[in-house]
């Protein structure tokens, strides 16, 4: 578990922007505030 004071660890994960698929690295947002949030990408309920 990560608190709030401490670093997340680095991670690459898949996204969408601006409707295209990219591959997103936690480092290139070093130095920002960043707010991780993840959810399933088809919305579809279990």
């Amino acid at each position: 578990m990560i608190y709030p004071t401490q670093h997340a660890p680095d991670f690459e994960a898949e996204a969408y922007q601006n409707g295209k698929k990219v591959t997103i690295r936690l480092k290139d947002f070093q130095n920002q505030r960043v707010l991780l949030f993840f959810y399933a990408s088809d919305f579809t309920f279990v």
